[in-house]
């Protein structure tokens, strides 16, 4: 039957690996779990010439062999347990001509663990298009080991490879790159106690935390691991595996100075093209940003207005269904006047909400994001932040609890702990109910240049300004902080590819409801809490109401209508939540709000999107008419001034509260949690609450 070699293919993710095991085996795979764990085991049989096949077995992809998950724990076993049946007599890593760079840290951390090692440089047919250059003979010398150009896709150079494998006894088993650099000393004791062994292997065996087996037939790699010259902290360890690949890039970028060359100016494929025009670094990128943004605004207005008037219409005809027709009592008057009007005030926004996320989805799933944050990096470094701080500011506009969470991957303390107490001001979705409803009461619906109108623009400039913010503060707190900061900037430039429609739908689908659900929650307990104590009070000018009013208004030609709303604020002002209203006011007055706002910010705590719930419910006690939650507040009149309680002044005053305070005792919670402490999450709520206070206070004294 012939002989036959195990073969390893490995490669970090979207290298093209799994294609290339493809077009090796045909049908000759098959597909397992690896003994005792759920990681995927894909193996499979190509035949190299008549006395000899490769069993060729492949690998999880993995971008090093320091190990941080259970798939590339797997690629780190299988290459250092002799005595596995999978051990590879040759090893074939995949790399991509376009990351190149990236790719080779794997490579070399192979090459040194004295393998049989061949690299395979994918993607070959877009060399031309790309005006990429390579000297693969040079290559061939500076690495000691076989390059093989192919294109999977195309099945170019496969051949080629297939002959390299059989050919695999050639290959010089030598280290390209001598990690004993990094600490001589250490290394020269570790060779002194396995003379026998590969140093790189011995390495490794230290630092990585998986079931390796027995480096050979006599000697169990535990008793290694717990040997007297395994002294070292892990936070030494730490640093040494820092320096090491360190030392590994400063390898690769002198073989890649000698070896590549990418001639820009002559790349006809769509990427560059659209990458010179999206990344010019004058106007390209901001300009073309900034546009998309507007445009993206302007249609959550126009998209969203027949769905939202529907909505709005539905609701409002439901709860005065729900007074007319259900016997009368508490209960009714909770449905109607409670549960019907808080639900109404976030259902509202669904379709702008889920606009908005379809959009941010579809930048990231066309890879244009990551052009955005790689544009800002240079200008982030001014701010204290780094370009990897745009990603949180940016997933902000969606909600500040993930975005907190996603600066997890920001390596220096510093950078992060700025970016963590700064993307609240951010514009979350929270923030979009509340700006939608006062900027539909204050802001004209007028067209601007034809295209764009008013309320498009204003809700364009908030976001700015919740960004205008974060950046500031950030520059700010980056000049207080007593914290040494070193960080470098790296990350991957995607493939431009057209949005998977499936993806991006799960995307809008999952954000929209979890946004929904977990601001519903929060309402109808509000909502409830709320007319209870709307609808209930002590004393004889709630108890009374009715005869106080009409002794008031005797002799006045007042309607049943008239009547009715007069004895409803009445009760209202006098209830309990009237009394708490009214002890806040004082403070929320110089802001040209009424205690009835009050009441509303005070519940927002809870979450910023129950502003608008709250005073839906308010507005609605005691009301059975058919009216829609924008009527109802258009219609409230300023006890003080007289006139709308909700003009441009305040209307600006209000936004420019919710434009900067923290609002959200979820995000508190995670800063918390990501801070370990209370002390961070205690002076952010503090600043942005007083900043929030007199930015309004300001706003309004002005405008009035």
């Amino acid at each position: 039957m012939g002989k036959s070699i195990n073969v390893s293919l490995i490669g970090n993710p979207n290298t093209g690996k799994t294609s290339l095991f493809n077009r090796l085996t045909g049908l000759n795979q098959k597909v397992g779990n690896y003994p005792g764990i759920t990681v995927e085991k894909k193996e499979g049989i190509c035949k190299l010439d008549r006395s000899l096949k490769a069993h060729i077995l492949d690998l999880p992809g993995t971008y090093s062999l320091n190990t941080s998950s259970l798939d590339e724990s797997v690629v780190v076993e299988t290459l250092l347990n002799k005595n596995s049946k999978d051990y590879p007599d040759v090893a074939v890593v995949v790399s991509d001509i376009e990351n190149l760079k990236r790719n080779l840290l794997l490579f070399t951390q192979i090459k040194d663990l004295e393998i049989p090692t061949i690299l395979v440089i994918n993607m070959a047919d877009r060399m031309q298009r790309k005006a990429i250059s390579l000297d693969i003979e040079l290559m061939e010398q500076e690495l000691n080991t076989r390059v093989v150009l192919v294109s999977a896709r195309k099945n170019i150079g496969v051949d080629d490879l297939k002959r390299a494998i059989s050919e695999y006894k050639n290959l010089k088993s030598v280290p390209c790159v001598n990690a004993s650099i990094i600490d001589p000393e250490y290394f020269a004791t570790l060779k002194k106690a396995y003379p026998k062994q590969s140093i790189y292997k011995l390495w490794l065996v230290i630092t990585q935390d998986v079931n390796f087996g027995k480096i050979d037939r006599n000697r169990d790699l535990e008793d290694l691991k717990s040997s007297s010259f395994a002294v070292k902290s892990e936070s030494d360890l730490k640093k040494m595996q820092h320096k090491e690949t360190v030392v590994r890039y400063q390898f690769i970028n002198g073989l890649l100075t000698k070896v590549l060359n990418v001639d820009k100016s002559q790349a006809k494929d769509l990427r560059t093209r659209l990458d010179r025009v999206l990344l010019h670094k004058v106007w390209g990128g901001y300009l073309i940003f900034f546009v998309i943004l507007l445009l993206i605004f302007q249609a959550i207005y126009d998209w969203s207005t027949y769905p939202m008037d529907w909505i709005d219409t539905f609701f409002a005809k439901a709860s005065s269904w729900a007074q007319t027709s259900l016997p009368e009592g508490p209960f009714t008057d909770l449905i109607s006047e409670g549960i019907i009007p808080g639900l109404g005030g976030i259902v509202i926004f669904i379709p702008q909400i889920a606009f908005l996320f379809l959009f941010i989805a579809i930048l990231e799933e066309s890879g244009y994001m990551s052009r955005v944050v790689f544009l800002m990096d240079h200008i982030m470094k001014k701010f204290g932040l780094s370009g990897k701080s745009v990603v949180p500011l940016v997933s902000g506009t969606a909600c500040a609890i993930p975005a907190v969470m996603a600066t997890r991957n920001i390596e220096d303390w510093k950078e992060r702990l700025i970016t963590i107490l700064v993307v609240p001001f951010t514009t979350c979705s929270a923030r979009l109910p509340v700006y939608l409803i006062i900027i539909a009461l204050v802001i004209p619906e007028q067209e601007v240049w034809w295209i764009f109108n008013m309320q498009g623009l204003t809700l364009m400039l908030l976001y700015m300004l919740g960004f205008g913010a974060a950046i500031f503060s950030a520059w700010v707190l980056n000049k207080i902080l007593p914290i040494k900061r070193k960080a470098f900037f790296v990350m991957e430039m995607p493939a431009y590819k057209l949005p998977m429609l499936k993806n991006v739908g799960i995307t809008v689908l999952e954000k929209t409801k979890s946004f929904v659900l977990g601001a519903g929650k929060i309402i109808m307990a509000i909502s409830v809490i709320l007319w209870l104590l709307a609808s209930h009070g002590i004393g004889e000018q709630f108890t009374n109401a009715e005869e106080i009013v009409k002794e008031q208004y005797a002799g006045q030609n007042l309607s049943e209508e008239e009547l009715t709303n007069k004895i409803a604020s009445q009760q209202l002002e006098h209830s309990f939540i009237g009394y708490i209203g009214k002890g806040i006011e004082p403070a929320v007055r110089p802001l040209g709000y009424d205690w009835k706002i009050g009441i509303a910010i005070v519940s927002s705590f809870a979450a910023r999107e129950v502003f608008v719930g709250t005073l839906a419910t308010i507005y609605s006690v005691g009301s059975d008419e058919e009216e829609t939650i924008k009527n109802r507040m258009k219609a409230e009149v300023n006890p003080i001034l007289g006139g709308p309680l909700f003009n441009f002044a305040s209307g600006i005053s209000l936004l420019l509260f919710y434009a900067f305070a923290m609002q959200c005792m979820s995000t508190l919670a995670i800063v918390k949690r990501e801070t370990n402490s209370w002390k961070w999450p205690a002076i952010q709520f503090t600043a942005m609450t007083v900043i929030a206070y007199f930015a309004a206070l300001a706003a309004y004294q002005i405008l009035k």
